[in-house]
């Protein structure tokens, strides 16, 4: 694997991790009453902090949770309840209601102001863990070792990658707008529940992944490895 291999696989993985596309709805409610400039500003915000927060891990690498003096099997399972938890709270019927937009009415000329009020909201949990997942960090992890064994142009790319899928979430979020009235409150509500759905069953296989490294041959590899050739 070279520079370039490392950061064309770090934005695909990260891309379909934080999935922006399935996070649209949850961030239509939470924006429903801004103007376009507003939900610009928040979705740069909130795709600024991920990028930030991404690129801080892909920096320190296992040097945070070798401080801490956690593993990474511990922090995958730990991540996995917590995902687990947020899924079954995305299968509610209320869960839209629960991100609904608080400041409705507001000066449309407000757009700092609203911007933060927002951001404020959204970083828990919408930020972390529901578009930065224990997924999404330990892929981080792990490329940034990748990148420290190939040298300083994969780590170069590995940073343009991070503020690829960075710029590429602020431009799904970017047509919130058009892709909410397509899909209309039902549609939005049913992507949400079957995004709830996938989380809870991805939370499962962050757990028993965890649990398998932690302790060895508990957990049969053909559950933590289902589909060992789509991986090649």
């Amino acid at each position: 694997m070279d520079a370039v291999d490392l950061g064309v696989n770090l934005f695909v993985a990260l891309f379909a991790l934080v999935d922006p596309i399935g996070n649209i709805p949850i961030f239509a409610a939470a924006t429903a009453g801004a103007t376009l400039r507003q939900r610009l500003s928040v979705a740069a915000l909130i795709c600024l902090f991920a990028g930030v927060f991404l690129a801080f891990f892909f920096l320190t690498g296992l040097g945070l949770l070798q401080f801490f003096g956690i593993s990474l099997a511990a922090f995958r399972i730990a991540g996995g309840i917590l995902l687990l938890l947020l899924g079954l709270d995305m299968t509610r019927e209320d869960f839209l209601k629960s991100f609904a937009d608080t400041d409705v009415g507001s000066d449309p000329a407000d757009v700092r102001g609203y911007a933060r009020r927002r951001f404020q909201r959204l970083v828990v949990p919408f930020a972390i863990p529901l578009m930065i997942g224990p997924g999404a960090i330990s892929t981080i992890i792990i490329q940034a070792g990748e990148a420290t064994k190939i040298g300083p142009a994969a780590t170069a790319a590995g940073y343009v990658a991070i503020a690829a899928a960075a710029f590429a979430t602020f431009l799904c979020f970017a047509l919130t707008g058009p892709i909410s009235r397509v899909l209309g409150e039902v549609g939005m509500s049913i992507v949400v529940r079957v995004l709830g759905l996938i989380l809870c069953a991805l939370a499962i296989q962050f757990i028993l992944l965890g649990l398998s490294e932690a302790i060895p041959g508990m957990i049969s590899s053909v559950v933590t490895t289902p589909y060992p050739d789509a991986a090649h």
